[in-house]
Parts: structure tokens; C-alpha cells; sequence
């Protein structure tokens, strides 16, 4: 089946949805089980922090390798490999004997698994213009679904089984899910150009350079990132201490109530078929440094770290689902470079986060990992203006005197 004549049945964005949530919950495993890694490395909670950080930079790294190779060569068969080599490395992650080990294998986790990454430019191309937001949002719910649901299944494993079989059942996870790619995602032709692999990476600098609408999106989902990624690495950390003493499958319990803001994924990409994609995104960062007051002014007590992960999650979900949207309008030929752009920003941002967010724990505890959210927040939005502006020079420029 070629992805340039075949439509996009609603049993196959669904099976995308399925393999972009079990795909990028790789990234995500090993948040609720720091303390528990601390524990058997014999180190602070906090240093164990540089086993998200490793991971989410290893997969800003793949991203940028990888993602653009769906511009050049048939996806299907590329998702594949990154699928087999994946499975690899959770296994050696499972069998990590030192913390310098967890570190590499986390690194090469976050390498490998840019699979959502190359499933969305196809999902982009295989939809009607018409209902592309529709189906991104779609997809990235279940992307979505797949970041929070992983820290719920890795806790109850790790509580009965220990965490290394976290990393075996998902290898498994993995060639089954490579079973359905090979099965069912149709072939996907890219379209022709005359750029080899050297040059598509040099493009994306110019890219970025060249187009506002990009560098505003990518520079806005990189603070939304930072927050939600550095929020989740502490949030580890918040619960393990006192007053709380929580184990790690009620730590990943929160990953639950986090799953709610995946409902505003088809909302953010209606939203964005109807052209108001910068105002969600206006409205993302109002609600994400509104969830980082709420933490930071209110007692820690579970209900509200409850309304601030909904508030959170719902307000970065949106800004992502609107800036995705907004940039895959702005090139047909271009979407896989586009979207590396956009998600290696992304994922350098969700890297900061979880890095800033771990020292911020180590020196100021809880006040310091929301007001490091914050700041992050503050830099999305003045992006966010200054990509506005750029937009209303762009459009004035334009217009006939």
C-alpha cells in the first residue's frame, strides 16, 4: 500500500495512536523508579536525576539524526530498525551493573526511540487538509497517553518485580509492536528530492532561521516541554520524602490523573483546523505558569498536586498539539525536517527541564523546582510574542497598498 494513494482509515490512526504511546513510554519508565535506582546504586535521589536528563538529550539527538531521514528514505522499514534497536538497549538497561551503565543505555533508549517522531510527518501526509489537526491531535493523545500511562505501569512492576523487569517487559512490548508496523502501516515513499542526507541537516538550521512560524513554535513547545519534563522528575523526588513516603507504584499512580489531559488533544487540533493555533498556544503558557503558582503558593497536599498535573498536562498537551499543527501547514516537502526542528527544541527544552528541575530540588526543595517551571514559562511567552509579531510584520508586508 503506497501512503501517497492510500487514505488514512481510522483503524490505522488508531494503530499509529497505539504505537506512538507504546513507543514513546520508553522515555518515560524510568521517572517513577529513580528513588528505587537510588536505592540499588547506593546514591542520592537527585543524582539519579541524570538518568531522565541522559534520556530525553539522547532523544533530541535522535531526532535530529533520524527524524530527517523520513524526508529521504520509506518510513516503515526506518521505524523498523529504530523498533529492533530500541528493543536492544532496554535490555541492556534491565541489566545495567553500574549507575555509569543505566546512564549509557538510558542515552541510547532516548536515541532510538524518535518513532513517534517519524509516524506524525506520515500521519500529516496520509490526512485530508482538512482534518489534519484532527488526526495529529489524535495521535498525540495517545502520545500523550503513553508518556503518563508509563509511569503508572513501571511503578506496579517495579513494586512486585523490581525495576530492571520494567525494561524486559517493555523489550517484549517492543517486537510486538514491531509485528503491527511490519503488518499493517502502509509504505511510505517520500516525495522526490534532490537533497542527500548531509544536506537536509543542513537545511534545518536555515529552516529555523528562515521561518518565524517555526522558531516561534519550536522556542514556546521547548519552555512548555521544560516545565512539564522538570515538574515530573521532581515530582519523583516530592513524593518519596516526608510528609509523603510514597512507593513507587503510588508514584506512578499520578501518571493516571495526568492521562486527563489527553482529552484536550482532538479540542487543541479542532482548534487548529480553524486557524486559532497561536491562541491555544497563548492559552497553553497562561495555563502552565498558572499550574506552577497553584504548586508553588498552595500546601502540598495531594489534591492539589492533583489539580496542578491536570492543569499542567491539559495546557502543555494543547501547546503542542497547535504548534505541530501550525508547522506542518508550512511545507509539504519539508514536514519530517520541520518536525526535527520543532521536537529537537522540544526535547533540549524537556532535557533542561529535568536537569534544572533536579538541581533546583538539591539546593531550594519544591519552591525552587515550580519557580525553575516558571521561568522557563516567562521565556515561552516572550518567544510566543515576539513569533506574533514577526507573523503581523510578515502578513503586512504582504498585503497589496
Amino acid at each position: 500500500m503506497d501512503s501517497q494513494t492510500s487514505r488514512l482509515s481510522q483503524s490505522l490512526l488508531l494503530l499509529m495512536a497505539f504505537a506512538a504511546a507504546a513507543t514513546v513510554a520508553n522515555l518515560w519508565y524510568n521517572q517513577p523508579l529513580l528513588g528505587a535506582m537510588a536505592d540499588t546504586f547506593h546514591r542520592a535521589p537527585q543524582v539519579l536525576g541524570r538518568v531522565s536528563t541522559l534520556t530525553q538529550a539522547g532523544y533530541a539527538l535522535g531526532l535530529l539524526l533520524f527524524v530527517p531521514l523520513g524526508d529521504l528514505i520509506e518510513r516503515r522499514r526506518l521505524i523498523l530498525i529504530l523498533t529492533a534497536a530500541v528493543t536492544i538497549f532496554l535490555i541492556l538497561e534491565s541489566t545495567s551493573p553500574s549507575l555509569f551503565w543505566l546512564e549509557v543505555s538510558a542515552s541510547l533508549i532516548g536515541l532510538t526511540t524518535p518513532i513517534p517522531q517519524i509516524i506524525l510527518p506520515l500521519v500529516a501526509d496520509l490526512a485530508e487538509p482538512s482534518e489534519r489537526g484532527r488526526a495529529v491531535g489524535l495521535v498525540m493523545g495517545g502520545l500523550l497517553i503513553g508518556i503518563l500511562a508509563a509511569r503508572t505501569v513501571a511503578g506496579f512492576i517495579a513494586t512486585w518485580l523490581g525495576w530492571r523487569m520494567v525494561f524486559r517487559v517493555a523489550a517484549v512490548l517492543m517486537l510486538f509492536i514491531g509485528l503491527l508496523i511490519r503488518k499493517f502501516f502502509p509504505v511510505s515513499h517520500p516525495r522526490p528530492t534532490q537533497l542527500g542526507y548531509r544536506q537536509t541537516l543542513a537545511t534545518l538550521w536555515p529552516l529555523f532561521r528562515q521561518q518565524p512560524e517555526l522558531a516561534s513554535a519550536s522556542l514556546t513547545g521547548a519552555a512548555l516541554f521544560a516545565t512539564f519534563s522538570g515538574f515530573w522528575t521532581a515530582l519523583t523526588f516530592l513524593l518519596r520524602a516526608a510528609p509523603f513516603h510514597y512507593p513507587p507504584e503510588v508514584i506512578g499512580l499520578f501518571g493516571l490523573v495526568g492521562i486527563g489531559g489527553a482529552s484536550a488533544a482532538p479540542l487543541a487540533g479542532r482548534l487548529a483546523d480553524t486557524g486559532d493555533a497561536r491562541r491555544t498556544v497563548s492559552l497553553a503558557l497562561a495555563g502552565a505558569t498558572l499550574s506552577m503558582a497553584w504548586l508553588l503558593l498552595l500546601p502540598r497536599t495531594v489534591w492539589v498536586i492533583i489539580i496542578g498535573i491536570v492543569l499542567l498536562d491539559v495546557s502543555t498537551q494543547s501547546g503542542q498539539i497547535s504548534n505541530q499543527s501550525r508547522i506542518y501547514g508550512l511545507s509539504q516537502t519539508a514536514r519530517s525536517r520541520l518536525n526535527t526542528v520543532y521536537m529537537v527544541s522540544y526535547f533540549v527544552g524537556g532535557a533542561l527541564g529535568s536537569g534544572a528541575a533536579s538541581i533546583a530540588w538539591g539546593w531550594w526543595r519544591w519552591p525552587g523546582v515550580t519557580l525553575t517551571g516558571a521561568s522557563f514559562l516567562v521565556l515561552g511567552a516572550l518567544a510566543h510574542y515576539w513569533g506574533d509579531q514577526k507573523a503581523k510584520l510578515t502578513m503586512k508586508a504582504t498585503l497589496p497598498d
